[in-house]
């Protein structure tokens, strides 16, 4: 049985070999006219809370060391996030999504400096479902300070631009913010 199978496995063996399959790891680039480039203006206030019962921000890892002058977010300190995004600056305005990434504390002086990459995601309204990216240096100390725009999902799609962020309060003590956010966003959008 084996001796009749091993004509059959070396012609199978020798057209495999023969009949290999060529594949490119691009496609031919042609001209996108079914994409109409778009700008965004969106206005909206961050809702970051570190302190209390339900924080939005925590500490998922921090240095072995301490440096740097003493505040709320240590030189070092990584955070994870799911802070609220809301219409307006007030507690009773309405939610029109969520902030969901990390921020890295990424200065040793008091010009707290961290490093931001955040998902913003839409959650009512024409742009629901959509989200921008943004993964930048935040001198939170700056106001205004400006952020970059790096992608997008949904309707912000291939999404570019920049962030302008004021802070429209801070609790030094604890670290609660909330952020007034401009966003500039060229993104495509289907024709």
């Amino acid at each position: 049985m084996v001796s009749r199978l091993t004509p059959f496995l070396g012609l199978v063996l020798c057209s495999a070999t023969i009949n290999q399959v060529h594949c490119d790891y691009y496609s031919k680039s042609v001209p996108s006219s079914h994409r109409k480039e778009k700008v965004t203006h969106l206005h909206f206030y961050l809702f970051d809370i570190l302190s209390g019962k339900k924080p939005t921000a925590v500490e998922v890892a921090h240095a072995n060391v301490t440096v740097g002058p003493k505040s709320a977010t240590p030189f070092g300190s990584l955070y994870a996030i799911d802070d609220i995004l809301k219409d307006g600056p007030e507690t009773d305005s309405k939610v029109i999504g969520n902030a969901r990434g990390l921020y890295l504390s990424s200065s040793m002086d008091n010009k707290m400096t961290l490093v931001l990459y955040v998902d913003f995601g839409f959650t009512i309204g024409k742009f629901n479902g959509s989200s921008i990216i943004v993964f930048s240096r935040n001198p939170v100390t700056e106001s205004p300070r400006e952020l970059a725009v790096v992608g997008g999902r949904g309707k912000f799609k291939m999404a570019r631009g920049f962030a302008e962020v004021k802070t429209h309060y801070l609790n030094v003590t604890n670290g609660d913010a909330i952020l007034d956010y401009k966003v500039t966003v060229f993104h495509y959008e289907e024709v």
